[in-house]
């Protein structure tokens, strides 16, 4: 993921060879998603809660020597490439179970999950292949995770999708190194086409080798600085690779921009959509289903020492939050090196499948409501139900900007009658406090 330092300024004679190098680029048709691909869209939407898996080498190292984030741990601690390979030498999470880490995120309510198949350390989660330097063939494990957990979330009904890092510390062919690649210990040679086209050829072996899966989550194209990026990156050329291999697959790029032809949805990192308080997401809301990931603590990683975990109600909030402004959550966890997953990651979940079971029809299935975020909260709809969240609202009276005719009004918690009145512009909720411990009180309202 992306940290707050990646600020540098762009290099000119960069910006020049990537312009040129546009022009070199094949001519691919212009996309159109395919009616299967509209269909998951409109899954994706629906689904609204997901789980996010950042795991591999670094998580061995539990980022002690890290600046914040473990998964950075190869550069903040300028570990050379040579001697990071090392860490494969030892990676071997017997106690990791599929069924197992799909059962509890089912449990937590989730519908999809997105694991990280290549991170920036460029190290393969799958059998790759194009490189030896992947979990089966180059650690004692000599197993496919990947495999494991794809075959788990068929058996379960969940739908997998596979992060992919385009920054690679790794590749000698990912060059110029970029903004973050100084310490890695590579020649200040390399075929920056050649590194595009094993990357390519990874996909490929991603989108072929672990049946229909529900999409590509990129991440890492802000590490080159050109202008214009998409061309710098080959971006139609990739993406119709992966659309022609698996139309349905959703394709979401973490660029931190508007999306670019052939991306599916739009995610926003660490922030709702439409905030900034992170500095980089500053890309302009598409039209585009949107998704928001958020952490646990504060990294991505597995983290020995980062104990400042969020709240349940925080993080339902957040969930909360997301839907209101008609995004997906995408909450992640770091899976420890034996293969377990952290035993406070696991409590919160399950709060959150508590939670989801009985306010889970104002989440799945919506759509951000009629009434825009407020102060108080936010809106969902589903059919002729408006729910109303109640976040923040100590008063015995909320008005709602509603115009349309109410029926009645009800908590969801618990089918009890709301009383409500209609008012200039809306109508005012009456006698509704928040019980202690409750995290959103949920008020259905049934439109006429």
């Amino acid at each position: 993921m992306r940290n707050l330092f990646r600020k540098a300024s762009a290099v000119a004679f960069l910006m020049l060879a990537s312009l040129a190098h546009a022009q070199t680029q094949p001519h691919v048709p212009a996309y159109r998603p395919t009616e299967s691909n509209l269909a998951a869209r409109r899954w994706f939407q629906d689904a609204k809660f997901g789980i996010f898996l950042h795991w591999g080498l670094y998580s061995e190292l539990g980022g002690v020597g890290s600046k914040g984030l473990s998964e950075w741990i190869m550069y903040d601690s300028r570990i050379p490439a040579s001697k990071y390979e090392r860490l494969a030498t030892f990676f071997n999470p017997t106690q990791f179970n599929a069924d197992e880490w799909v059962a509890m995120f089912k449990a937590a309510g989730a519908h999809y999950i997105v694991i990280t198949a290549k991170h920036h350390d460029g190290f393969a989660m799958f059998d790759s292949k194009v490189s030896p330097y992947n979990v089966v063939k180059s650690t004692p494990f000599a197993r496919d995770p990947i495999a494991e957990l794809a075959a788990a979330c068929r058996r379960q009904g969940i739908k997998l999708f596979f992060y992919y890092s385009q920054l690679d510390w790794h590749s000698a062919d990912y060059y110029p190194r970029g903004r973050t690649g100084q310490f890695s210990g590579r020649p200040e040679t390399g075929d920056w086409d050649k590194y595009l086209d094993y990357q390519d050829a990874q996909l490929r072996e991603l989108l072929t080798q672990y049946g229909t899966i529900g999409g590509i989550w990129f991440d890492g194209w802000w590490d080159q600085e050109h202008t214009p990026m998409q061309n710098r990156w080959r971006l139609e050329r990739t993406y119709a690779l992966i659309h022609s291999l698996q139309p349905q697959a959703l394709i979401v790029n973490n660029h931190h921009q508007p999306p670019f032809p052939g991306e599916d949805y739009q995610t926003f990192e660490r922030d709702l959509p439409g905030e900034n308080s992170m500095g980089f997401n500053r890309g302009q809301i598409g039209s585009l289903p949107l998704e928001m990931s958020e952490t646990m603590n504060g990294t991505w990683g597995f983290s020995l020492t980062d104990d400042q975990y969020k709240s349940v109600e925080t993080l339902v909030r957040t969930l909360v939050g997301a839907a209101g402004r008609n995004a997906n959550f995408l909450l992640n966890t770091g899976p420890m090196p034996n293969g377990q997953l952290q035993p406070e990651n696991v409590a919160t979940y399950a709060e959150i499948g508590r939670w989801l079971k009985t306010y889970g029809a104002s989440i799945y299935g919506t759509r951000g409501g009629p009434v825009s975020p407020r102060n108080w909260g936010v809106t969902t709809q589903k059919g002729n139900t408006v729910y109303v969240h109640v976040l923040d609202w100590t008063d015995d009276r909320l008005f709602v900007p509603i115009k349309q005719g109410i029926k009645d009004a009800t908590l969801l918690r618990d089918g009890s009658r709301v009383r409500f009145g209609k008012v200039d512009g809306g109508i005012e909720l009456l006698g509704v406090a928040k019980p202690q411990g409750v995290y959103d009180e949920v008020v259905s309202l049934e439109l006429e």
